[in-house]
């Protein structure tokens, strides 16, 4: 049979049509919001972050063991970061959520969320400073951190000489006791390292009783390029078996280490105790004081001199002999000097 053929029924796909575009126009406004997202995310995470409040920083302290969700909140409200949500979303996706580390941090005003979270994984965190000075007793060292802040828990007294005097990094939140043993962790690899390549011929044996030593020489002069002098010294008087004769110690002995508060006295001189070396030969039983590196240094390898006296030269350095007539003159120029000083001025 031939003739036309008749129409396709079903042919109107205009029904389908629209809704494949309207499909396709969501995904365009989709993709374009998810793009807007991805850039806006971007942006506030390598973007400037939050102006300080006040200062150009703002202090702020993660506790140990602190979450993720913690630790953002913390940034958070301290306005370091402007959105916690993308700070653990980032933490997350780069694997640093797991390292993490607790501490006292400071960060600059505007930081981004990027250097934020680079420094938590760094665990770049405040670092305070305590100074130990030279010469000053295990007890005044304890009294030192006991007053810091930032610190924890008690700290011991430390046997005397024990320590190293120096300016020491701790972080907030640190143990007392545990950044005690830092110092005196540091004496001891120094204390090693010089009695390795110490002078062969010096009249102790053992590296403990060179501490007392230079805790003597600590005391006995504030001038660093008179140690070495000063250590020579008393190292030719021990090996000729004559008594120090040293003013510290005889004050060690009456105080303990505290300040005298007065020119020694001729009765204090006479007071008979076990570190009073006008009358013991030999080096007192302990240290006096927590020497220095300069000290350690100067008693274990001290310059080789003939010397054997030394007074104050009325300039806060100290003035050499190698006789005694020598030094009865200096001495003599000395008081000399004192009576002048003491003596009021006409009117």
């Amino acid at each position: 049979m031939t003739g036309t053929p008749k129409a396709v029924e079903g042919g109107d796909l205009g029904p389908l049509r629209r809704i494949l575009i309207m499909l396709l126009a969501a995904a365009a406004v989709i993709g374009a919001a998810l793009l807007i997202f991805a850039l806006w995310s971007i942006w506030a995470f390598k973007g400037p972050g939050p102006a300080a409040g006040e200062g150009r920083s703002r202090d702020v302290v993660l506790r140990q063991g602190a979450s993720l969700p913690e630790i953002a909140s913390v940034l958070g409200r301290a306005r370091v970061i402007g959105s916690p949500a993308l700070f653990m979303a980032a933490a997350q996706l780069t694997g640093d959520a797991r390292h993490l580390k607790a501490g006292e941090y400071d960060f600059p005003s505007r930081s981004s969320m990027q250097r934020v979270l680079a420094a938590v994984v760094a665990g770049d965190v405040v670092r305070h400073p305590v100074t130990i000075p030279e010469g000053v007793s295990s007890e005044t060292v304890t009294a030192i951190l006991m007053r810091a802040p930032y610190l924890v828990g008690v700290a011991p007294v430390a046997p005397e000489g024990a320590i190293l005097p120096e300016t020491y990094e701790v972080q907030r939140g640190e143990d007392r006791s545990t950044v005690l043993q830092r110092m005196m962790n540091a004496r001891d690899a120094l204390l090693a390292s010089l009695w390795r390549s110490r002078r062969s011929d010096l009249p102790f044996e053992t590296a403990d009783q060179a501490v007392i030593l230079a805790s003597i020489v600590e005391k006995e002069t504030a001038l660093p390029d008179e140690r070495p002098r000063i250590a020579a010294v008393f190292v030719n008087r021990l090996q000729k078996g004559m008594r120090l004769e040293s003013d510290p110690t005889v004050i060690y002995g009456l105080t303990g280490g505290k300040p005298l508060g007065h020119g020694l006295r001729a009765s204090e001189l006479a007071e008979p105790t076990p570190y009073n070396t006008y009358l013991i030969t030999g080096l007192p039983p302990t240290p006096i004081g927590n020497p220095g590196r300069a000290s350690l240094a100067a008693v274990l390898d001290p310059p080789r001199t003939s010397e054997l006296y030394f007074v104050a030269d009325g300039s806060g350095g100290h003035v050499f002999s190698t006789s005694l007539e020598e030094h009865e003159k200096n001495v003599a120029r000395w008081r000399a000097m004192e009576k002048a000083r003491s003596i009021p001025a006409a009117p």
